[in-house]
């Protein structure tokens, strides 16, 4: 199992951290670095920063948001970095919710997720193998555009630039069980949001039949610390936002998974509070052993027994969650 360094999203502006975070990652034999974007910062401008003051760590967007960008604009964003990197680029995509994509993007969410997903890598793949010029009669990100308010004169185009690697990586966010089997069959990986290695039957169907040399990369907050229920708030802060503000009451893709993983009340009360205004409640409303299963938090000890089991599942990279260079050198030790 292998090691990344996950940084996030920035919040009221950048983090002077980042750097050196990723550099210390990438002197300890991290495999990989990966920033996000939400509606703030973008993904890819910081990871080209972070590529210009590193040399060898692989460097990856979990995840760049589809409703952001035309798959094709997605594509020249990967190979211009994969160039300017020499080769370490890697694709992480997701499509967010409804209350982000209308929201903040303005347009509308997919009805049919799937298809626009599957459309999506499409148009992408089109572009990094560049065997033609970029052809698909689709229902969401058709190539020319033959919708009835354009001018019929689109023509069919291939990149202009030779892109370094035909099968740059790209690797899924999927949530719902037939968005992560889907992603089995079209991605080189998926990027689950969250994982208990307790609870394998959460995802079992989706992933009985995993092509080879398929990734499997959560992302896991973790600290080194003497008090586990200290540790645990940052996490729990985390899901109190994301199961609670991360979508609509009717439609929260978080709160479905939480659920799903065995915890579908406490996810309808951590919901209910966030909406009312009671975002410390919501928060506390967590659960510590649903916080705690997702995460690697406590001593060293306690850390390096919990390792082994996210060792034992099918997860090829573990990326870490940490602004603590302690932390991450400690991982690296026991993962060694």
């Amino acid at each position: 199992m292998r090691l990344g360094l996950a940084l996030g999203y920035w919040g009221r502006g950048p983090s002077a951290d980042h750097v050196p975070l990723a550099q210390e990652a990438e002197r300890l034999g991290y495999h990989s670095v990966w920033t996000a974007e939400s509606w703030g910062s973008d993904a890819f401008t910081p990871l080209t920063w972070i590529a210009a003051h590193t040399e060898r760590i692989r460097l990856g967007t979990a995840i760049a948001q589809m409703a952001a960008r035309s798959p094709t604009t997605t594509a020249m964003h990967a190979l211009t970095l994969d160039h300017l990197s020499g080769g370490r680029m890697m694709l992480g995509l997701g499509l967010s919710g409804p209350q982000v994509v209308e929201g903040w993007y303005g347009r509308p969410f997919p009805r049919s997720p799937l298809t626009a997903t599957r459309e999506y890598v499409d148009v992408v793949r089109q572009v990094l193998r560049r065997e033609g010029p970029v052809e698909l009669d689709g229902r969401f990100h058709s190539h020319p555009y033959r919708g009835a308010d354009g001018t019929g004169l689109g023509k069919a185009l291939k990149p202009i630039t030779h892109p370094l690697r035909a099968e740059l990586p790209v690797l899924l966010g999927a949530e719902g069980p037939k968005n992560i089997a889907q992603t089995t069959r079209i991605a080189d990986g998926w990027l689950p949001l969250y994982w208990s290695p307790t609870r394998p039957q959460a995802y079992e169907a989706s992933l009985a039949d995993l092509p080879d040399g398929f990734l499997v990369a959560p992302m896991a907050r973790a600290h080194v610390c003497d008090d586990v229920a200290e540790g645990l708030l940052p996490v729990k802060a985390m899901l109190g936002f994301y199961i609670g503000g991360m979508g609509h009451a009717a439609r929260n893709f978080h709160a479905d998974l939480m659920a799903r993983m065995g915890f579908g009340e406490e996810a309808r009360r951590i919901q209910r509070l966030f909406l009312e205004g009671r975002r410390e409640e919501a928060v506390l409303a967590v659960p510590d052993a649903f916080a705690d299963e997702i995460s690697l938090v406590g001593p060293r000890e306690r850390i390096a027994e919990r390792l082994e089991l996210w060792r034992k599942g099918p997860v090829t990279d573990l990326l870490v969650l940490s602004p603590d260079p302690h932390t991450l050198r400690v991982l690296a030790e026991l993962n060694s």
